[in-house]
This record gives structure tokens, C-alpha cells and sequence, in this order.
């Protein structure tokens, strides 16, 4: 009798320690799900992203022929791309790092602003506007930028419900020890979105 007393009073700190447990696992399941789910999304604009910058060298040659004077513009708009591939692979090694973040959204907006200015250029140019294959790569950019927004907005709403999960009491103790850190969003400088010419051929 005495001895099913002391193994009943035994138990139930081990009862509580599995409980408490089962609790931290899944609040640590949770937080890798939901890392996961950022890191998903992220490869969707990676995708997104790589089809614009593989889709720029054939906009650069169809300009190159009608516009051979305007090289500086064509040289920036090389530069950017391939500053923006660099950015886009350091940022898919580590999605919602926040360097690599805020590296892909720097190197992202200057290729729009050297994007728009060859375009803004190019309007100066009727034959080239009047270019079939010039009007079908306008059509596909302008698809795949469409694209890479949805693609952004998904990443960002994952990365927001990692964070706010990450970040509330009681789940923000087991995210500190077990070195889950805040992951950053993928955000577009409005300003810089707004001013970006919008040339339609």
C-alpha cells in the first residue's frame, strides 16, 4: 500500500515532464513547419525571378540592333541582371536572411530602374516598339512580374506567421533556444516601385 503511494507520488512530476515535453515538441514542430512553409514560398520567386533575369538578355539583343548607340544603357541593364542573379542565389541559400534579403531587394530595384530607363529609351524608337518579337518579350515580362509579385506577397504572408509565431510567449522561449531568429520579408521600396516608368508597347 505504502509502497503504490510513494510510486503514485512519483509519477506525477513524470506525468507533468511529459507533458511539458509533448508541449515544447510541438510547439517546435510548429515553428519548423512554419520556417518551411517561408522557405517554400521563397522558391517560388526564386523560380519567378530566374525566368526575368533569363528573359533580360533577349530584350538586351532585340534593343542591341535598333538602339547601337545607347550602349551605356544597354552595359547598365547587364549589370544589374547579373548583380540580381548574384543577389537572387545568395538569397536562396538562406531565404529570410536579413542581408540576404535586403541585398536581393537592393539589386532588384536598381534592374527595374535600369529596366525602365532602357524602356523609356526604347519608346523613342517606332520600329522597335512595332517589333513582334519585341512586343512578345513585353508581354512575358510583364506576365512574369506579375508573377514574382504573387510569389512575394505568399512569401511575405509565410514569413509573417513564422514571425508572430516565433515571437509570442510561451513558443518565443523554445524559438530562442533553439535558434529560431526572425526571418526577413522580401519588401519592394514603393518609392522607387511608383517612380519605375510603366512603358506599354
Amino acid at each position: 500500500m505504502i509502497l503504490m503511494y510513494i510510486l503514485g507520488i512519483l509519477a506525477i512530476p513524470i506525468v507533468i515532464l511529459v507533458l511539458i515535453a509533448l508541449w515544447a515538441m510541438g510547439i517546435y514542430n510548429r515553428l519548423i513547419t512554419l520556417r518551411n512553409r517561408y522557405e517554400n514560398a521563397f522558391s517560388q520567386i526564386d523560380v519567378q525571378l530566374k525566368r526575368r533575369h533569363d528573359l533580360i538578355p533577349n530584350l538586351v539583343n532585340i534593343v542591341k540592333g535598333y538602339m547601337s548607340h545607347e550602349k551605356d544603357t544597354l552595359e547598365a541593364v547587364i549589370e544589374a541582371r547579373t548583380a540580381a542573379v548574384s543577389a537572387t542565389s545568395a538569397a536562396a541559400a538562406s531565404p529570410g536572411d536579413e542581408s540576404a534579403m535586403n541585398n536581393l531587394a537592393s539589386a532588384e530595384a536598381n534592374l527595374n530602374g535600369a529596366l525602365g530607363r532602357l524602356l523609356m529609351v526604347a519608346e523613342a524608337y517606332p520600329d522597335l516598339k512595332a517589333n513582334e518579337n519585341m512586343l512578345a518579350l513585353q508581354e512575358e515580362l510583364t506576365s512574369t512580374e506579375n508573377k514574382v509579385s504573387f510569389a512575394r506577397q505568399s512569401y511575405n504572408d509565410s514569413v509573417t506567421a513564422f514571425n508572430t509565431a516565433s515571437e509570442l510567449f510561451p513558443a518565443s522561449m523554445i524559438a530562442r533556444n533553439f535558434g529560431f531568429s526572425a526571418a526577413q520579408l522580401f519588401e519592394v521600396d514603393e518609392e522607387a516601385q511608383r517612380d519605375a516608368p510603366k512603358v506599354e508597347f
